[in-house]
């Protein structure tokens, strides 16, 4: 990919853009960023902007690590490129522009550990197959204010409960969710619809499905968006997956299906029953799933939200519109056909989530494995499905199992993953009284809350 960059200047200054913020996500699905002077791109931007690896390294709260001999090899660049495709206004921050990232290596060649970059590889494999994937993602996120008063040093915004399905000053009392959605609206990024969710201060803001990588690059966007505007207004917007003990999690659930070349759907006969492209995708993804939770339930804190009984998946297992299922086959049919992995919360890489996913739906494909049987009714005591892992660590170790996820995803993104995430588990347990704990700890506020 190349970018005019005098081109790309002309059209931001057009549009009385002074600042392009250059931002990659990095392998815990931080934003990374750069604020550039648009005057200046043709020079700043030709060749870069450069970064330091040490990037991919660095845990939340600034440690740096030694995945992939980065810390032992002094800490060489990764070099930038901008997409100028995917460069979008900052509504809320008049004259500045975002603009997405790829991260390649010194030589030229694209970087194994950057997200996006993964996602790209894995889609490559599918167009052998002449398969797109389409994905729609959905995510919740908690608002949340420092206070002396709340738990852990932070109070959800407002605290009555049954509020679900809601909108208005009953449960936006400032106006700040509703001056979100007209933030988002105006980026172009597929916002359509939101509301108040479950918890008290929980909301959920809906993106229409599309192709794989820019549903990642919109997801991308879209969390960037929200945790900076809200903190404009001096709260944090946290989509951490159990920020509080007393209420339920935050998810980040996706919507999956594969089109052929035409567009047409691949997941359902014109008599309702899934294809074997579709059962196949079920099989792969229920084979990898307890590798996979390691991508899309990556902290600790994770797994104080999964569970019996939770409304949030507890088993590799899946069926027929039915919510207490990893995965689930929603009834729509036509070109609505797909299935929903329920699995994933939001401090989740969206990047990470959609690729590992695919990989483990391709898997599937590849072996052409048979889908077990649909659960019935609430299936958390089904034990004809296994029960996912229930702590980091376990999942960790079922990461370094897999042969096939990471044949399929890339072995050098899974092995500086591992890094980052042994090094939490280890300070966690090193720092926590009871590290099995169900209750969200000090450790886990300050690791995760607003970094998430």
């Amino acid at each position: 990919m190349t970018t005019d960059v005098a081109a790309l200047r002309l059209l931001l200054e057009a549009s009385g853009i002074d600042v392009l913020r250059v931002i990659f996500p990095d392998v815990l699905g931080i934003t990374r960023s750069k604020d550039m002077l648009v005057s200046q791109l043709e020079t700043s931007a030709a060749h870069g902007p450069a970064f330091c690896q040490g990037v991919w390294v660095t845990t939340t709260r600034g440690g740096v690590l030694d995945g992939n001999d980065i810390m032992s090899s002094g800490l060489p660049d990764l070099v930038s490129r901008i997409d100028a495709s995917s460069v979008t206004m900052m509504p809320w921050e008049p004259g500045v522009a975002l603009a997405i990232a790829d991260a390649y290596n010194p030589d030229g060649s694209p970087s194994a550990i950057a997200p996006r970059s993964v996602l790209k590889h894995v889609l490559a494999q599918y167009e052998e197959l002449g398969l797109i994937p389409v994905v729609g993602p959905e995510l919740e996120f908690y608002i949340a204010e420092k206070s002396d008063e709340g738990e852990h040093g932070y109070k959800r915004s407002i605290s009555a409960t049954g509020r679900v399905y809601t909108t208005g000053a009953w449960v936006d009392p400032d106006g700040l969710f509703l001056h979100l959605l007209r933030m988002l609206d105006k980026m172009d990024i597929g916002t359509f619809a939101g509301n108040h969710e479950f918890s008290p201060s929980q909301y959920e803001i809906n993106l229409w499905h599309g192709e794989a990588l820019r549903a990642a690059d919109r997801t991308f966007l879209f969390k960037t968006a929200i945790k900076d505007i809200v903190a404009r207004r001096g709260k944090v917007a946290t989509f951490l997956g159990r920020p509080w003990t007393d209420e339920g999690g935050s998810g980040f659930h996706l919507h999956v299906s594969v089109i052929d070349a035409n567009g047409g759907n691949l997941m359902a006969h014109p008599d309702g029953e899934l294809t074997e492209t579709a059962n196949h995708m079920i099989a792969g993804i229920l084979a990898n799933a307890a590798p996979l939770v390691a991508f899309t339930n990556p902290t600790v804190n994770s797994y104080k939200r999964l569970g019996p009984d939770t409304l949030a998946p507890y088993r590799a297992n899946w069926g027929h519109d039915n919510r207490s299922t990893m995965l689930r086959v929603p009834p729509e049919r036509g070109g609505g056909s797909r299935l929903e992995v329920r699995v994933g919360d939001g401090s989740a890489n969206p990047y990470l989530v959609i690729a590992t996913i695919l990989a483990a739906a391709l898997d599937g494909i590849k072996r052409k494995l048979p889908a077990p049987a649909p659960a019935d009714g609430w299936s958390y005591q089904n034990e004809a499905a296994a029960v996912l892992p229930t702590s980091l660590s376990a999942a960790l170790d079922a990461l370094g199992a897999s042969v096939e996820l990471r044949e399929i995803v890339g072995g050098m993104i899974v092995d500086v993953f591992a890094v980052i995430k042994r090094d939490e588990v280890e300070r966690y347990e090193a720092e926590t009284p009871d590290p099995s704990t169900r209750d969200v700890t000090q450790w886990e506020i300050d690791e995760y809350l607003e970094a998430y």
